[in-house]
């Protein structure tokens, strides 16, 4: 994984992109990229629409952190067999058919719910986000397994180009897709119409079956894991159990410690004298508290004999050690800070993205239009652009190239505020954020799918995607809060600020990689 020498000539780069492989990641990376937008983005302008405040519509994005937390549930994914599917389909195709068959329920229960209706209608509508959260995350983990496993690493940076363009494909169907839709449909800025967000999700949970139909075409791969201990229905269902647990006493505390959590919130509120600052301590000190009781929960149970111990071990510790192991303790943990932050400002940006367009004077059309369709060209280029560069001269450069770009462009968020309505300035913009943005994604994946282990490809590569997006996450829900207290520009210069970090630790990681590999 060293830059030492490019890998491949030129010729040899671009012939790769008509690689079977390659081009069936086109249509999982559509189906992947089609749920996320209608928690982000396109369900924060229906909320908005609907009369929601921008700290309670940005909130909704922790709906997503399922994608987040998706490596607690990885194991389940990867050793679970779905009744007769697995042995029809193959362990990997099986998991992706029921993650989009809950992902279609999902949308289609938000598309039923009416956030205006008042009384519980916002809670119906939040469970209904936190399941298409879940189910999407968990069609992340099995396409991500299925990736890797279905090639060699010499094709991982293609496979990552042609996954990005066809997620950013699926996020044009459920961003701009589902925006012009419901303009179209009748409701806008001024006038709210829930009839016209409905249908629009309802055409989103049909646009899903083109991935289900991709599922069904593609083969299962050859190379993935084999398990080390065979294991009758009964242990399952106890391992079912013991996940059942420890995921029960995260949910309690959140149940529970609202009163507690209110107070500490106001007091911290007034030591401090901000509201954000207050709101992010308490409540990252109530997911850790979450964690800490999900994990005593998990340990108990399997001292208990809930679960069988090498059953558990062999899904949770040994993917960990691995890793651990054939980096060292040093490197391992540099790696996980740099897949920790590496997104950070693209992430927080974009939480809030739509709703700063639509604040400063841009229709739904003139998003969808410039945003969404001509951004979309842009980032597939951009990811193109990346998965060459990457295979032609090495991952780290182009990933030091995109962490570097972003930060840069980002600024340029600052000169579209400050200008207002303008719709060349957007173009630009636009223009250069997502060109950026597919190039380091396209680098960022090909990375993370080089420090997996093919023998436990879908729990490691759960834990780096999850990481990657925990704590941007974490920051971006209170993305509105922070731009109500100071304004975008000063949000946007934030933002790329927190991408500056990420050049130190690019560099030093590509020399400690260079040591321990050798060069």
């Amino acid at each position: 994984m060293t830059d030492a020498a490019p890998t491949k000539s030129w010729s040899e780069s671009f012939a790769t992109f008509l690689h079977p492989r390659v081009i069936a990641m086109l249509f999982l990376g559509l189906s992947a990229g089609l749920p996320i937008l209608l928690i982000f983005s396109s369900l924060g302008l229906w909320l908005r629409e609907a009369g929601l405040s921008r700290s309670s519509v940005t909130m909704f994005s922790w709906a997503a952190l399922g994608y987040s937390f998706k490596f607690v549930w990885a194991p389940l994914i990867d050793r679970l067999p779905v009744p007769m599917l697995t042995r029809l389909m193959g362990r990997r195709r099986a998991w992706i058919l029921v993650s989009q068959a809950l992902i279609i329920t999902a949308i289609c229960w938000m598309a039923l719910t009416d956030p205006a209706a008042g009384g519980s209608s916002l809670t119906v509508m939040a469970l209904a986000a936190v399941l298409l959260g879940f189910s999407s995350a968990t069609q992340d983990i099995v396409i991500d397994a299925y990736r890797i496993e279905s090639a060699a690493e010499e094709l991982q940076a293609m496979l990552s180009a042609t996954y990005i363009a066809g997620y950013r494909i699926g996020m044009l169907i459920a961003g701009a897709g589902a925006i012009y839709l419901a303009e179209t449909f009748g409701s806008n800025a001024e006038i709210y119409n829930y009839d016209a967000w409905r249908q629009s999700y309802l055409w989103m949970a049909a646009a899903m079956l083109i991935g289900v139909a991709a599922t069904l075409l593609i083969p299962e791969p050859e190379q993935g894991r084999s398990d080390r201990h065979e294991h009758d229905t009964a242990h399952y269902l106890r391992f079912i159990a013991l996940f059942a647990l420890a995921v029960g006493g995260f949910i309690a505390v959140f149940v529970f410690s609202g009163d507690a959590v209110s107070a500490a919130r106001a007091s911290l509120a007034d030591i401090f004298g901000n509201k954000a600052l207050a709101g992010f301590i308490v409540e990252l000190v109530r997911l850790a508290i979450g964690i800490a009781v999900a994990g005593a929960l998990a340990f108990a149970g399997v001292c208990g004999g809930l679960a069988d111990r090498a059953m558990v071990v062999d899904s949770y510790v040994d993917p960990v050690r691995d890793f651990f192991q054939r980096y060292g303790m040093g490197l391992a943990w540099l790696l996980l800070a740099l897949i920790g932050l590496y997104r950070i400002s693209d992430i927080v940006l974009g939480v809030i993205s739509n709703v700063f367009y639509q604040d400063i004077g841009f229709t739904k059309s003139e998003i969808a239009a410039t945003v969404k369709t001509f951004g979309l060209f842009m980032t597939i280029a951009g990811g193109f652009i990346g998965g060459i560069l990457a295979a032609r001269y090495g991952v780290m450069r182009i990933l030091f190239a995109g962490a570097l770009l972003t930060v840069l462009t980002n600024l340029l968020f600052i000169l579209l505020a400050e200008t207002g309505r303008n719709i060349p300035l957007l173009y630009l913009v636009i223009s250069a954020d997502n060109l950026t943005a597919g190039l380091a994604s396209a680098a960022f994946v090909a990375f993370l799918s080089s420090l997996t282990n093919v023998s436990f490809t879908a729990v490691q590569y759960a834990i780096f995607s999850s990481l990657m997006t925990l704590f941007p996450k974490i920051i971006g829900g209170y993305s509105g809060t922070i731009v109500d207290s100071m304004g975008y520009s000063v949000f946007f210069l934030i933002a790329a600020a927190l991408g500056v970090p990420v050049l130190l630790l690019i560099v030093i990681a590509n020399r400690r990689l260079k040591i321990a590999e050798g060069d």
